[in-house]
């Protein structure tokens, strides 16, 4: 009987190294167009000090001496599915935010390449972003209600430097029950003073937050709300001005 070639198990293994072969291709291809491309990143909230957008695409070598260094673990490096963005350091405020332990901004001054600038001595003078109420309607202080509590939850596994136990030593949140007669955390867990107040509302029993111009966008407000989706959100590379 003839058997076509096609079919043969020769063949056949064959064409799954050929699939696999230009699958590597177009990978390397990718990550290639990332290099050359990198305006095409996914926009995403930088390191303290991160110099404009398109000049730190282009100098960040994804050396990963920022995520090393950063004492809350805050900073992460984009997986291949941020597209033309791999490698490159980010932080995700809701997750892990930037409680600025170090005091130092030791990530700044981890970095070889000036990608996050050396201008920037002290957390005063970053600007990652500008907070933002995103969910007003949903804010427990808002609605004049308190929170008693794990601020997260008990799985939670974010850190945060508090004050009132030891400044330089970030523990988790959920090791730190909050109990508020009004929700009141965005305002107390804020590491820049007069970044954010409470209001009262008008012609309301509660009070609302209200962002102001010393905000720096380090995220902790998005992190330690107990609120799911969260109240507050960081808008990336926003300034002040641009509000």
């Amino acid at each position: 009987m003839f058997t076509s070639k096609k079919s043969t198990p020769r063949h056949q293994e064959s064409r799954r190294r050929f699939l696999r072969t230009m699958a590597l291709f177009f990978g390397v291809i990718g990550t290639s167009l990332a290099t050359i491309f990198p305006a095409f990143a996914k926009s995403r909230l930088r390191p303290p000090g991160a110099i404009e957008e398109g000049e730190f695409l282009a100098s960040c070598i994804k050396c990963g001496q920022c995520v090393q260094v950063c004492p809350v673990q805050a900073i992460d490096l984009a997986d291949i599915d941020e597209g033309m963005g791999i490698g490159v350091p980010y932080i995700d405020a809701r997750s892990q935010a930037c409680d600025f332990s170090c005091d130092a901004v030791q990530c700044i001054l981890a970095c070889p390449t000036g990608s996050l600038s050396p201008t920037v001595s002290k957390k005063e003078d970053v600007r990652m972003g500008l907070a933002r109420v995103a969910r007003l309607e949903a804010c427990l202080a808002y609605h004049g209600q308190g929170f008693k509590g794990q601020a997260r939850g008990p799985h939670f596994q974010g850190l945060l430097r508090y004050a009132e136990i030891d400044r330089w030593k970030p523990i988790p949140v959920k090791d730190y029950p909050e109990d508020r007669e009004l929700c009141d955390l965005c305002v107390c867990r804020c590491p820049i003073e007069k970044a954010i107040s409470l209001r009262p509302v008008e012609g309301g029993k509660g009070m609302k937050p209200v962002i102001h111009e010393a905000c720096v966008g380090c995220g902790v407000c998005e992190m330690i709300c107990p609120v799911e989706p969260t109240v507050i959100v960081i808008d990336e590379r926003k300034t002040w001005e641009t509000a």
